[in-house]
């Protein structure tokens, strides 16, 4: 869990400390973003090879190495004195944080017996849930009153204490030999990294008007497909083929996604809003955050409690059902409103989003063979990562395309109503006339943005009721090979 939290909690940590970055190390607006994509698609093309990874080289073995790689990597975070060491470093970081939670999930399961499997994931998911919820809000208060270096050196006792406790805990696991599929490794990673470039950089490049973002659209598409092709007909593939004949895997990898769009661009939307409309400091939005976290807890905790009395699809789809209703409570949010109604449809999402993650991954891996669940753990999160930069890539582009149209039909509104022409209207304002029309304009500006956020909550909220009939799709099942923990450490 510790392991888990270095990972989950780095990820978002970072993006409040980027404006004081982009000082330091004297970049531009534009440049600083790579701080974050060098991060996202080392991580995102080291994630698929965590099965293959955890054979070769133990699973222990390779948690402690990935543990001390990222703390290291987060000192020379710390130490970077330009933007390309930076990039570097996060880079690094990246490729080591990859493969902490696929291990640390598949541990997990492993050291628990199957009847436990639900209360154990309530706890792990603990650090995964809340990791990016708290994240911004530490970020925010280690930069307001230290530096922003502190962002990364605050991993350094963590990593530390980690490191101590898997070495003198964590039980020992063999070693397998198992041929490396590198033709599909590779299209595999070029598909996903051109991907996420593409995700990453498609608002600040105006999407499909640039010609770099239809090459990686491109090469995204035509790498992923010949992956498909060559996974289906290869002899030794990266990903053994009865994975996705599970329809419980399989039904979970789509449902992941959802949850990655629902947490990543729940969090992406928020924020920005109750600091740029309602007025709130980066502290403050991130503590109006933590009723979300302290939901998302207590849903985990009962999750588990009922993991053995409960059918799990009744809890994914109960989950599924309070994020809707928390997305159409946000719906009805007012411009000039009290911070209750934030804090009520926080905690009724973070409800729903414990509801989900703890059944779901049971239920995806209720019907796996245990010597699968490395790499079936790095596909989830895969699956999660991918659907979160989809999410804040469409959710961004909806927000300035709706606030364009919104700002057209005030302003047309105001021009039938109002004779702005007249100036004795404005005049009587006390203030030039062209002052009086900018103050004007940006009201105007206020109130379509602040409909553009309104009408991406709706979005995300069609979006959560349309993925609820796949429910239908998953089965109850049994735990795949009955594996005990001793065998299955083994495996």
């Amino acid at each position: 869990m510790m392991a888990v939290l270095l990972q989950v909690l780095d990820t978002t940590i970072a993006n409040v400390a980027l404006p004081h970055m982009q000082a330091s190390l004297s970049a531009t607006q534009d440049t600083i973003n790579w701080v974050l994509t060098s991060y996202i698609v080392a991580s995102a093309i080291a994630l698929p090879i965590s099965g293959w990874m955890s054979d070769r080289v133990g699973r222990k073995r390779l948690l402690v190495i990935s543990v001390i790689g990222f703390t290291v990597a987060s000192v020379l975070c710390a130490m970077a004195t330009s933007l390309s060491e930076m990039v570097i470093f996060r880079a690094l970081q990246g490729v080591s944080g990859a493969f902490l939670v696929p291990l640390a999930q598949a541990t997990m399961f492993d050291i628990n017996p199957p009847e436990k499997h639900g209360q154990a994931m309530a706890l792990f998911g603990g650090g995964i849930m809340i990791g990016p919820i708290l994240g911004p809000m530490l970020g925010g208060w280690l930069t307001e009153n230290y530096n922003w270096r502190w962002v990364f050196l605050v991993n350094l006792p963590v990593g530390v204490l980690c490191t101590f406790m898997l070495l003198r805990y964590l039980p020992k696991t063999d070693v397998i030999k198992r041929k490396f599929d590198l033709f599909g490794f590779l299209l595999l990673a070029i598909s996903v990294g051109a991907l996420q470039l593409c995700l990453d950089r498609g608002e600040q490049e105006d999407w499909f008007q640039s010609w770099e973002i239809i090459a990686e659209a491109g090469i995204a598409a035509g790498a992923f497909w010949m992956f498909v092709v060559h996974t289906i007909t290869g002899k030794e593939p990266l990903f053994e083929k009865g994975m996705f004949a599970d329809r419980n895997f399989s039904t979970g990898l789509l449902f992941m996604a959802v949850t990655g769009v629902l947490l990543l661009a729940g969090l992406a939307l928020l924020p920005p809003l109750l600091q740029n409309i309602y007025g709130y400091s980066v502290l403050q939005s991130g503590i109006l955050t933590v009723p979300r976290g302290v939901g998302t807890l207590v849903s985990m905790l009962l999750a588990g409690r009922l993991s053995n009395k409960v059918d799990a699809r009744i809890m994914v789809g109960l989950g599924v059902v309070l994020m809707g209703a928390s997305l159409w409570m946000m719906t009805g949010f007012a411009l000039d409103q009290p911070s209750r109604p934030v804090i009520v449809s926080g905690l009724v999402q973070g409800l729903g989003l414990g509801l989900i993650f703890v059944p779901l991954q049971s239920l995806a891996f209720q019907t796996l063979a245990p010597r699968l669940r490395t790499t079936a753990a790095a596909m989830l999160n895969l699956s999660r990562n991918i659907g979160g930069s989809i999410g804040i890539s469409v959710v961004s582009s909806q927000l300035v395309r709706m606030t364009q149209v919104a700002h057209n039909d005030l302003a047309s509104q105001i021009g039938t109503n109002t004779p702005t022409n007249d100036t004795s209207i404005v005049s009587g304002l006390g203030l030039p006339t062209e002052t009086a029309m900018a103050i004007l304009n940006g009201e105007v500006t206020r109130q379509a943005v602040f409909i553009a956020y309104l009408d991406d909550f709706k979005l995300m909220m069609i979006v959560t009721f349309a993925v609820l009939p796949l429910l239908f799709l998953m089965r109850k099942g049994s735990q795949a090979g009955g594996a005990g923990p001793q065998h299955a450490a083994l495996d």
